[in-house]
């Protein structure tokens, strides 16, 4: 039986083992260029200075048929990297829109021009004993028209004799140092004076609340002057008594009896010292005209006159 049992054999499968490809090569490659790629740029950025940067960032913000083309923006660019010109995406409309309020937005530098006055003046304050009880009293913010500095009132702290003019002696300080920190920026200055709704019981006869905030607003002026500021940087006082309200507040509360410095933007000081007009000239006098010329219109017919040719014109 042993002898005639045919032997077991067992046959091993050879395996052999193929190649995976390269896939996972070229995605490693491309991460680490994309890697590489990343911290060339920071390293860029990180040796390059402020002006430097803002010019990739203008770049950055150029339209992309504008850049190819080469419009004329391009040309016109001061930065190191050009770009700029017209928006071939938008229509006209659309176009004039985007200037118009980018026109009425500050730019970077003004901004940091604005911040640093801000801070120096906050600095100023903090470092003398008696005036740094009056930083609640200032508030900083950015508006149309330029960086404003608001001087606002308390019951505890009033900025001015109750109904006059005449400043208290803590507010003087504050004026006069100041001013000579205004002087340190190019921009023209605005000063606006500001009451409260509370009317004159037995004040001075015609003297109200139009008369205080105009007089209060040049005694401000007469402070700064005296602390050092330069005249010629004045362009504007007013006074606009309890007609604007500060917000969140009623028109009786003591934070409207306030004083408004305003560091203008030179947009801003160029079109006050140069007011236009819409259509661009300015209606002549209708004395001496003959009957029957365009002075004797009636003033709606003449305006609807001229706005039809402003909208044909366009």
């Amino acid at each position: 039986m042993s002898q005639n049992r045919r032997p077991i054999i067992i046959r091993r499968k050879k395996v052999v083992h193929r190649h995976h490809g390269g896939s996972w090569k070229i995605a490693l490659a491309d991460f680490m260029t994309a890697l590489m790629a990343l911290f060339l740029v920071m390293w860029i950025l990180s040796q390059s200075d402020q002006r430097q940067r803002e010019a990739i960032s203008e770049y950055f913000r150029t339209p992309l048929l504008t850049a190819i083309s080469g419009g004329d923006g391009a040309a016109r660019s001061p930065n190191v990297i050009p770009g700029g010109g017209p928006d071939p995406v938008h229509a006209e409309g659309e176009r004039a829109r985007i200037d118009l309020r980018t026109q009425t937005r500050p730019s970077d530098r003004q901004r940091r021009a604005f911040r640093d006055l801000q801070q120096r003046i906050e600095s100023a304050i903090a470092v003398d004993p008696d005036l740094r009880q009056l930083q609640q009293q200032l508030r900083f913010d950015m508006t149309p028209e330029g960086l404003r500095i608001q001087l606002l009132d308390t019951e505890q702290r009033p900025m001015f004799e109750l109904g006059s003019a005449r400043v208290a002696p803590y507010m003087r300080d504050l004026l006069r140092t100041m001013a000579p920190l205004l002087n340190e920026l190019p921009n023209d200055l605005s000063i606006s004076g500001h009451t409260d709704s509370l009317a004159y019981l037995n004040g001075y006869r015609g003297y109200g609340n139009w008369e205080l905030s105009s007089d209060r607003a040049n005694a401000s002026r007469r402070e700064l002057v005296a602390g050092g500021l330069n005249p010629a940087k004045l362009l504007r006082v007013s006074g606009f008594a309890d007609r604007i309200v500060m917000p969140g507040s009623e028109a009786s509360d003591p934070v409207n009896r306030r004083i408004e410095l305003l560091v203008l933007f030179r947009e801003v000081a160029t079109r006050i010292r140069s007011p236009g007009v819409l259509d661009g000239a300015g209606t002549p006098s209708p004395l001496g005209r003959p009957p029957g010329s365009v002075g004797d219109e009636a003033p709606l017919e003449r305006f609807n006159r001229s706005l039809q040719e402003a909208l044909g014109n366009e």
